[in-house]
């Protein structure tokens, strides 16, 4: 196919947006700029997780994500979560129980000896706390991040920001409809029939949209089948938080043809139908940055549009 049909519809996924406001706004204004009206008012937009941490306006992030059905009703928008909105979740004690009846202290030990060194919270509740809500929540010893060559923000996750944008230092201060945004968000988000333009022309694909990619060597059903029901037993989620792992897509999914797209890995990254949308990784200097389907055309919140 040369090219895609008059009625494919706009795919748009947008990747980690780290608590800056204006670089949202600045992208949201730049898309609708670009995508004919008609084609934007009916598309499909896809958020690819981490709202929270690092920038210092999660709470008007939040605020704006949630005014966004209701501004524009005949968009549908899909709200994944990122490992920083699942740990910040977990802190709130707003994640679903193990499907298997266990606590979550039984997935700390997997992971106890880096305690000490991550600081993780041991405040009110923290019994009852997943591991990720402990770290998220904590205070880590080290100053400075050196893989990120940046100062720590209170823990491992750089939560500070996020609670000082909610007008706490530390704590609960979130309004019960940020409470419901983070409960409600989804692990995958899966669309079929999705026209992509690539070197070959015009193809037609089944999309899965996750926050870190799918683990490779790891049966691929198994692992839908856990994101699908957000089990949360699991105390570190790898298609939410691993790296190198999740980097491609797996073998299994190459006899038909499968766009994967995720945020979270600080790059722009597209190759065939693995696309990696998270050009601002959470640093105040780099943009964020959304792609368009079936154009493939790269679109960021810098973006200096002709009038």
């Amino acid at each position: 196919m040369s090219e895609p049909p008059e009625s494919s519809r706009i795919i748009c996924c947008i990747g980690d947006i780290h608590g800056y406001i204006t670089k949202l706004q600045n992208l949201w204004s730049n898309l609708e700029n670009t995508i004919n009206p008609s084609q934007f008012k009916t598309a499909t937009i896809i958020f690819l997780g981490d709202y929270c941490d690092r920038g210092p306006q999660t709470r008007q992030v939040i605020d704006y994500l949630i005014s966004l059905p209701t501004r524009y009703p005949n968009q549908k928008h899909v709200f994944l979560a990122g490992n920083h909105d699942f740990a910040f979740a977990a802190f709130l004690r707003l994640l679903p129980p193990p499907l298997d009846g266990s606590d979550f202290c039984v997935g700390w030990k997997e992971f106890e000896e880096s305690e000490e060194r991550e600081g993780w919270f041991n405040g009110d509740g923290y019994e009852k706390m997943h591991l990720q809500g402990r770290r998220w929540s904590g205070k880590i010893k080290a100053k400075f991040n050196v893989a990120k060559g940046t100062e720590y923000q209170g823990s491992i996750y750089d939560a500070g920001p996020t609670f000082q944008s909610y007008g706490v230092s530390h704590g609960s201060a979130v309004p019960d409809e940020h409470k419901k945004f983070l409960a409600d968000l989804v692990w995958v988000h899966e669309e079929d029939d999705v026209f992509i333009n690539t070197d070959d022309g015009v193809k037609c694909c089944k999309l899965i949209a996750v926050h870190a990619g799918l683990e490779k060597g790891v049966d691929v059903k198994e692992q839908m089948k856990i994101l699908k029901a957000r089990d949360t037993r699991i105390p570190k989620v790898q298609p939410l938080s691993g790296r190198k792992n999740v980097w491609d897509i797996p073998e299994e999914l190459s006899a038909s043809p499968t766009i994967i797209v995720s945020g979270h890995h600080a790059k722009l990254h597209v190759e065939g139908l693995r696309l990696i949308i998270d050009e601002g990784g959470g640093y105040p200097d780099k943009p964020v940055a959304a792609i368009l389907l079936p154009s493939m055309k790269i679109i960021r919140d810098t973006d200096v549009l002709a009038k």
